[in-house]
């Protein structure tokens, strides 16, 4: 008797006290989402995404800065944009095929036709490698759009400065930092991509 009494008042206590807690509202939605909360799984994956994408903006502010004040797109940063390429594929669940397969050929596409311009001397060798690094970056559909805000920018930029060049009666062979025009028209086609970066909860 005494046996069973504590059996029952064991039992009793386990029901009132279990020490498994109920599941949230939250937890439910992880689990149904497969999201891990709050920087696991996808959500980490995003914020990865739009990390570099500010990256990216941050690095063609760099090159427009130092095209207006040397001429010159360095290097090490058209280099590190392209570097950066695969982890954005990555970031941004792309495949290797059609996504990775078609970033490739598109800044193959751009590389032939800009040092196409670079040996007519109608662009920079840093324009051309910087135009190249955002195709692996930017997709086709974008990459033309982007082409096309540079063209526009470029122009107006040119005529700013030859009329101002003109103004000054100068007598030295005009230099236009196209990378402006460049990093304007990529940060144009992130823009609408980093004004929809989720809050953080």
């Amino acid at each position: 008797m005494t046996l069973l009494t504590e059996g029952l008042r064991v039992w009793l206590l386990f029901g009132k006290h279990s020490s498994v807690a109920p599941v949230s509202q939250m937890d439910l939605h992880t689990q149904n989402s497969g999201v891990r909360h709050p920087f696991g799984g996808h959500m980490m994956m995003t914020y990865i995404h739009y990390g570099l994408l500010i990256a990216l903006a941050i690095a063609l502010l760099f090159a427009a800065a130092s095209d207006i004040r040397s001429r010159t797109i360095h290097n090490w940063l058209n280099a590190g944009i392209a570097l950066a390429a695969p982890a954005f594929w990555w970031a941004s669940g792309l495949s290797l095929w059609p996504d990775v397969a078609m970033q490739l050929g598109i800044a193959v596409l751009a590389f032939a036709l800009f040092a196409g311009l670079f040996a007519l001397r109608m662009m920079g060798g840093g324009d051309v490698k910087l135009l190249t690094a955002l195709a692996l970056w930017i997709e086709p559909g974008t990459f033309l759009q982007l082409l096309i805000i540079m063209a526009l920018a470029g122009g107006a930029l040119t005529i700013v400065m030859g009329g101002y060049h003109f103004l000054r009666r100068e007598k030295e062979r005009l230099a236009i930092p196209y990378g402006v025009a460049i990093a304007f028209a990529g940060i144009w086609v992130i823009f609408p991509k980093l004004a929809s970066v989720p809050a953080i909860a």
